[in-house]
């Protein structure tokens, strides 16, 4: 059998129409047999310097590599400290315990669930808008969409992950935007993705005193909600919720698992730091590259201005409702081809932990590092039409896949 890299680290980079991916190996050695219609050899800046091999192949091969055979992978190291940030929930879980908390977190993303999600969404928006508006107003200006998409984000997600208002004003929220500026900055510093020398910057311990301030804050939300929910008994909880929106730690406080076990404190604790971290970045990101790819192509925004306008006829924005969403078809259309090519979770890691034998007989060495990355913005890949026969693993801009 012939193995696609020696002692090897790949990386399977995310695309949706023909992949592109990437083979990373730790030595000079490598072997690849088959189709190739592009190599492109570069350096990685780590701790650790690898080669890059970036090479074209079938799609179909991320696609057996991941569902079938996920229970023979588990994450890879990452220099970025989201253990400490976020705890091990189901970003950075693995095997039983990933599988536990996926089943268990399901119904926090069904339909009825996020159905009312709406009106929270309409409310940030507006608000941001409110703003954008008298900046307008005043003259010719400009602005940093990024920053500002990310407060509006945020305070949806702290809404719907806690119930709590704050318009962003809070020592939470400004724990939050800083912990995303001392990561991005920790990245771009070779010898601080050490912990033991980052800890002993002023950075390193910035960012320990700001990680105890967001885990202060959620601990306390999770121990007040669960000694209402001992106290009351599940029934009467339920009752007090009625005619409200449904947040986060509620479901996970009624969250129980095959056996009727419960999640801990600290796991609900580390779900919610999970989505409030990693959700408000990606989601601003994707929003910003949605923005970007539109003003780089008027031709689209026009057809996303007219199909919305249609739909606002006679409406305001607080009307808005899930409902709407299915009458806007281009729109979304351009929303998957921008997530496509700028995908906000722009890689997940993987390391074989068996042997994994592909139908063509070549094989994916034990130990092999998985890294789930082609470039026209093309909105019509999204067609229903077009897009009926993709494979599921075309599109994942936010997924990680099983694990």
């Amino acid at each position: 059998m012939e193995h696609w890299a020696d002692p090897a680290c790949l990386s399977l980079c995310r695309c949706g129409a023909g992949a592109t991916h990437a083979i990373a190996v730790s030595t000079s050695t490598w072997v690849c047999t088959g189709s190739r219609t592009d190599l492109d050899m570069r350096t990685h800046l780590s701790a650790q310097p690898t080669t890059h091999l970036h090479i074209h192949m079938h799609l179909h091969v991320h696609t057996h590599m991941c569902p079938q055979n996920h229970t023979y992978f588990t994450h890879t190291p990452t220099h970025v400290p989201l253990p400490v940030i976020s705890g091990d929930g189901l970003l950075l879980s693995n095997g039983a315990k990933w599988v536990r908390h996926r089943r268990m977190l399901t119904p926090a993303f069904h339909f009825d669930i996020l159905k009312p999600y709406v009106k929270i969404f309409n409310q940030s928006t507006d608000f941001m808008h409110a703003k954008w508006r008298r900046l307008v107003a005043s003259g010719s200006t400009s602005l940093d969409t990024f920053e500002q998409v990310s407060l509006m984000t945020l305070d949806s997600l702290q809404k719907c992950v806690f119930s709590y208002n704050s318009n962003c004003q809070d020592d939470y929220i400004a724990a939050i935007l800083e912990l995303s500026s001392l990561v991005v900055r920790r990245q771009h510093r070779l010898l601080l993705h050490w912990d033991f020398l980052y800890h002993l910057t002023a950075d390193g311990r910035r960012f320990r005193r700001t990680c105890d301030t967001v885990h202060r804050f959620t601990a306390d939300v999770v121990q007040r909600r669960h000694q209402a929910l001992d106290r009351l008994g599940r029934e009467a909880w339920l009752k007090s919720k009625q005619g409200k929106t449904v947040d986060f730690i509620d479901i996970l406080l009624l969250a129980k698992d095959e056996d009727g076990q419960d999640l801990s404190e600290e796991d609900i604790a580390a779900e919610a730091d999970t989505f409030m971290f990693e959700g408000h970045d990606t989601t601003a990101i994707g929003l910003s590259w949605v923005l970007y790819n539109l003003a780089c192509h008027p031709e689209y925004q026009k057809r996303c201005h007219e199909e919305i306008k249609d739909l606002m006829q006679d409406k305001e924005s607080e009307e808005i409702e899930w409902e709407d969403l299915s009458q806007m078809p281009f729109s979304t259309m351009c929303i998957k081809e921008s997530l496509r090519l700028h995908p906000p979770v722009m890689a997940v890691s993987r390391r074989c932990t068996e042997d994994i034998k592909l139908p063509d007989g070549h094989v994916l060495p034990k130990d092999t590092s998985l890294l789930p990355c082609p470039p026209v913005y093309n909105p019509h890949r999204f067609d229903p039409e077009n897009s009926k026969n993709q494979p599921p693993l075309a599109f994942m801009p936010f997924s990680a896949g099983p694990r």
